[in-house]
């Protein structure tokens, strides 16, 4: 245990301690886009070259001798697609990184991206919910790492924490970037960046660059959102994911915060919104939604204004589990109250069967898989049974359409599916993370389905190619830590994928 004091930036409950690390200035700056506000932003682009790259959580993994520490990778793209060989593997033993690997650390457990320097490469930000300061077991931290011309590297890397550490807290639990706010609220259209929320298990915190930083500095924002503040169900609450997206056309980006119920009725899903605003003293109310702990954003019905998806995998939830879709009412009040769409297993044109366990709507992405404009939905069933095989996971697309979602052209695939390197194996979890991406920016989006459990827990992604008609197995290849260089026994790769 170690309390990292150098270089910690950090937020205290309910009052701001000012905390900051300061580090150098890029030599170069790419093209600067718009900090991130909808689903479209992925801002991932780490290297600045024009194509999305891919950062990958191994929490699981011994690094340095220490049990689940855990590292990440990240995978440059080109118009080639995306990339094995043009790789990094960063970790607390990375130098520049603060802290050193422990066990339990968990480094990687979750992950995110955005430019939150406005200076053109995407900056990434990894969640280390096990991690131990100050005496306080699994207090929690995150480190983020800068981008620029040669990518991601630990040499500049910055520490986040909450000042006021508690055990079992796991600041890092879930990490989302995006422009929520403005860092000086009486000049909102100044120093354009993206802002970094970071879950804990029952609180919210923001942080963000300071007005007119000349240097990479990130500081707390004042006060922090407590789960019972925006319990859905007026109970305790534990947060579990975000999603940001644009849901009532204004300029600046919503936050989804989904979660489960605690206390007398525990592991009830439910989700509530937060619209973004000059000032984040001003976040406003976007409303409580059934379901949860799983969301996405996106634009499923293609009128301009986001949407979001609700994997509810919780207690009550339909048989199997279930998404709902929520769409933009074309106006400031946001997303529709109630679902326009309810899907699971046994809705028509979907295939499969409903069963209990399959947590159909634990994972959630969205991309363009056929190249009509329409993002598509991809579903993650991590607990559903191949055949006789328990838990083997598989993943569903559904298309994009006027109302929302289709079932027309719905597809599954698993490690059973012709063309599908592998074979279905108890507990492999296929499908407990999903990714659709365009790697090399020709419009169709391809799908990483990782299997965290694959191989007895070392952890495995397969890449599906898109196509004119959707997904195909057509050539479908995988990998795993080794193929990146990284330690591959009991690591989880992949049990964290950015969206």
């Amino acid at each position: 245990m170690r309390h990292i004091s150098s270089t910690a930036v950090t937020a205290a409950a309910l009052l701001t301690l000012g905390g900051s690390a300061l580090v150098a200035a890029p030599a170069a700056q790419a093209g600067v886009p718009f900090p991130s506000i909808g689903w479209q932003q992925h801002n991932c682009d780490f290297d600045g070259n024009g194509f999305d790259d891919v950062l990958i959580g191994a929490p699981g993994a011994a690094v340095g001798g220490a049990k689940a520490a855990g590292y990440v990778t990240v995978q440059y793209s080109s118009a080639s697609g995306l990339s094995t060989t043009r790789r990094s593997v960063l970790g607390q033993n990375t130098s520049g990184v603060p802290g050193a690997p422990e066990a339990g650390d968990g480094f990687g457990g979750a992950v995110a991206s955005g430019d939150l320097d406005n200076d053109g490469y995407d900056d990434a930000i990894v969640g280390v919910p096990g991690e131990d300061l100050s005496g306080v077991s699994d207090a929690g931290g995150a480190v983020v790492f800068w981008g620029s011309p040669s990518g991601l590297r630990g040499s500049d890397s910055t520490w986040l924490e909450n000042g006021l550490p508690r055990a079992g807290a796991n600041f890092g639990l879930a990490v989302e970037a995006a422009r929520y706010f403005a860092p000086d609220p009486a000049d909102p259209d100044a120093n354009l960046r993206d802002s970094i929320a970071v879950l804990e298990n029952d609180a919210l915190l923001f942080f963000t660059a300071p007005p007119a930083a000349t240097t990479k500095r990130l500081k707390p924002v004042e006060g922090e959102v407590r789960a019972r503040d925006v319990s859905p169900l007026e109970t305790d609450f534990a947060f579990r994911s975000l999603s940001h997206g644009n849901y009532n056309e204004d300029s600046w980006a919503d936050l989804a915060i989904s979660g489960v119920t605690t206390g007398e009725d525990p592991g009830v899903g439910a989700t509530r919104v937060l619209h973004g605003a000059p000032d984040v003293d001003a976040l406003g109310d976007g409303g409580t939604f059934e379901g949860g702990p799983s969301v996405v954003s996106s634009d499923f019905n293609h009128d301009g204004q986001d949407d979001l998806a609700i994997g509810d995998t919780g207690v009550g939830a339909p048989l199997g589990g279930s998404v709902s879709v929520h769409l933009g009412r074309g106006d400031l009040s946001g997303l529709a109250p109630t679902p326009v769409q309810t899907w699971t297993q046994d809705s028509p044109g979907v295939p499969g069967t409903a069963e209990a366990g399959d947590r159909w709507g634990a994972e959630l992405s969205s991309g363009d898989t056929d190249g009509d404009g329409r993002p598509d939905l991809a579903v993650g069933a991590p607990g559903e049974d191949v055949g006789s095989v328990s838990d083997a996971g598989a993943v569903w697309t559904l298309r994009g359409a006027a109302g929302g979602l289709t079932a027309t052209g719905a597809r599954s695939f698993d490690q059973n599916s012709p063309g599908v390197p592998g074979a279905a194996e108890v507990s492999d979890r296929w499908g407990g993370q999903v990714r659709l991406i365009d790697a090399d920016k020709d419009g169709l989006f391809g799908l990483l389905a990782a299997a965290p459990g694959e191989n007895t827990d070392d952890g495995f992604v397969w890449v599906l190619a898109p196509s004119p008609s959707g997904l195909t197995s057509k050539g479908a290849w995988t990998y795993d830590g080794a193929r990146l260089g990284a330690p591959v026994a009991n690591a989880r790769f992949g049990a964290a994928v950015d969206e």
